[in-house]
């Protein structure tokens, strides 16, 4: 059932003209239906089938919404985030959407030429590139704590998409002084309270933010901030610092909601010669 829920994105990508209405349909089909939609007919939209209302790419899902009640903790008092999958909302079309109301991206010049440079078809993701930290998408995500009597060390961040993860590192240790670049760079995490803070540096410049292609050199520096405010819903809020692409920090806020009990993460295959880009007369642009 969950693919459904996923088809419009894969779709998107496959097919980049039709990017800005699928991830209008996608975001949709994550909240119950409304009212107004369930009441659709032949001649008031689309159709109603016995799952969701039903549209040229099949038909929508509708989910119960998340529990509310407190959130889970560890023996410890930690807030427990591995209890099941999340799922992010937004999906990751623009950045931009987490910014708070008024906010722009402070691209520099060289970022916002960039930007204009960049075409759908040389987006790494349709090159089975990774996420990045900051790339969100609507394929659910997963924390692994390694905790027993002790406090964990590290937390792994499993990612549906491109089955990639994230290590973070809990155990008090310090960036090193020298680090070769990657997609998820190097994540040292503590405790702020019940806030899981993750600090990044070591980012390489290939990733994009988002399908619009909004870039980000080897300068960046993230803070994240995790905050699970009860047990269905959790809040990701992300400092960015990179005075090669942003003429100052800023910060965007994202959220994420538990799924369903028993829905787990699936296989996901794509392959490294996957061959996107080249069937649409596109050069690899990461190479």
């Amino acid at each position: 059932m969950r693919k459904l829920l996923v088809v419009a994105w894969a779709i998107a990508i496959a097919v980049p003209l039709l990017a800005p209405p699928l991830a209008a349909s996608s975001a949709a089909s994550q909240q119950p239906a409304t009212a107004a939609a369930q009441g659709q007919g032949s001649g008031g939209g689309a159709p109603v089938g016995s799952l969701g209302r039903v549209d040229a790419l099949g038909q929508e899902v509708t989910r119960p919404p998340a529990p509310t009640g407190p959130p889970p903790r560890l023996p410890d008092g930690t807030i427990d985030l591995g209890d099941g999958i999340w799922v992010s909302r937004p999906s990751g079309a623009n950045i931009a959407m987490g910014l708070k109301s008024g906010d722009v991206i402070p691209l520099l010049p060289s970022a916002k030429a960039l930007l204009a440079s960049r075409k759908p078809a040389d987006d790494p993701m349709n090159w089975c590139l990774p996420l990045g930290v900051l790339r969100y998408s609507p394929y659910p995500f997963r924390f692994i704590q390694n905790y027993t009597h002790k406090k964990p060390t590290h937390i792994y961040i499993l990612s549906e998409l491109m089955r990639t993860y994230r290590q973070v590192f809990m155990d008090g240790r310090k960036h090193p002084p020298e680090l070769d670049p990657t997609w998820f760079g190097h994540s040292i995490g503590w405790y702020e309270n019940d806030t899981l803070v993750i600090d990044t540096v070591g980012h390489n410049d290939k990733a994009w933010f988002d399908r619009l292609g909004t870039p980000h050199t080897e300068q960046l520096h993230t803070i994240e901030r995790w905050r699970r405010v009860d047990a269905g819903h959790l809040v990701q809020e992300v400092t960015l610092d990179d005075p090669g692409a942003f003429a100052r920090p800023f910060t965007v806020t994202f959220q994420a909601d538990l799924s369903q009990p028993g829905d787990e993460l699936i296989e996901y295959v794509c392959n490294e010669n996957n061959q996107y880009g080249i069937a649409s007369g596109a050069a690899q642009p990461v190479r």
